[in-house]
């Protein structure tokens, strides 16, 4: 069960709005839109956030020529506490809503709920949304921008956007093909500056169980893409795939180490939140499959599931990785 096989589930259409920095950095022309500053007219970094969300629902329903009463589901989730970005964000768009959160994972949890959905016939469409801001989550979970608090190499830079996925069984070019929830893994890292060794097995863990599962060979996938691991669980991702599960990675690369400009953006290890994933894989990579030089997409989500009051109890850090894959079939 914990890799489910699709058959008549399709993304039909996405919309991608990124901040100052993902605008800067090599991605940032294929962004639908993007800010020149963090507060996008709003008063605080939270109502900010839930702007992107309702502005990335607008862009897509806009592209489909479609109402918010045409949609059956609205799944969403962010970083922020009880998912208030999200929620805000559904309070004024009236739409039948489900939240959900596996923090930087949140988006890939997101399609898979929905794509079982759509699979089932229990709705005939629904949108997946997730967002993240850079100064919002440096506030909740570790210290105000404002403080200017040195930061390890390892840290990872939360990324600042919101994107917003319509599925449904209407045949388009991207088929939903296959999907792997995760489990959650804790190896004993505590260290939250540096959330690649935190979410390493994770990501290991849902990439062997899919290939398992799917009896698929590594070499199946175009490109294998994970959410958030950074320069170093980039590194970590290769060597542990190669020692626990004798695997090499092909074709593998990380959205956060492909969204900012690594050697002149100060992003410290790359970028991280739930937007990262998302905001890669529906924009270049997306781009490169409609243009048929990447046919075959595995995108593994990752999140690191703490709060600074566990971590405040010296306690580990446990994470989890979900998997998408993304097929072209026109």
């Amino acid at each position: 069960m914990e890799t489910m096989l699709y058959k008549n589930v399709y993304l039909n259409e996405v919309s991608t709005i990124a901040g100052p920095y993902e605008k800067k950095g090599p991605l940032g022309s294929y962004f639908d839109k993007t800010y020149d500053e963090f507060y996008f007219h709003k008063k605080t970094w939270e109502q900010a956030e839930s702007k992107l969300i309702e502005e990335s629902i607008d862009l897509v329903l806009r592209k489909l020529n479609k109402t918010r009463f045409d949609i059956d589901v609205h799944i969403g989730g962010d970083l922020l506490n009880q998912i208030v970005a999200s929620n805000y964000a559904a309070s004024r768009l009236k739409i039948p809503f489900l939240g959900i959160y596996s923090a930087c994972a949140t988006s890939m949890e997101g399609m898979i709920i929905g794509a079982n959905m759509v699979e089932a016939k229990l709705t005939k469409n629904c949108l997946v949304t997730t967002s993240s801001h850079n100064n919002a989550a440096e506030k909740q979970f570790r210290y105000p921008v404002e403080y200017g608090a040195v930061k390890k190499k390892t840290t990872t830079f939360t990324v600042t956007g919101g994107t917003c996925a319509y599925l449904s069984r209407e045949k388009s070019m991207i088929q939903i093909d296959s999907a792997t929830i995760g489990t959650v893994e804790d190896m004993g890292e505590k260290d939250a500056m540096n959330m690649g060794a935190v979410m390493t097995p994770a990501a290991a863990s849902t990439i062997y169980k899919h290939l398992k599962n799917t009896k698929r060979d590594i070499s199946y996938y175009d490109l294998i893409l994970t959410g958030d691991l950074g320069i170093y669980g980039e590194k970590m991702l290769k060597e542990f795939m190669e020692v626990e599960y004798r695997l090499k990675l092909k074709n593998y690369k990380d959205a956060g180490t492909m969204i900012y400009d690594l050697d002149n953006q100060p992003v410290f290890a790359g970028g991280s939140g739930p937007a990262c994933a998302p905001l890669v894989a529906f924009s270049y990579v997306l781009e490169q499959m409609k243009k048929k030089e990447l046919k075959h997409v595995l995108v593994v989500a990752t999140g690191a599931l703490f709060s600074p009051t566990m971590t405040n109890q010296k306690l580990s850090i446990p994470s989890i990785a979900h998997a998408i894959s993304l097929e072209v079939v026109q």
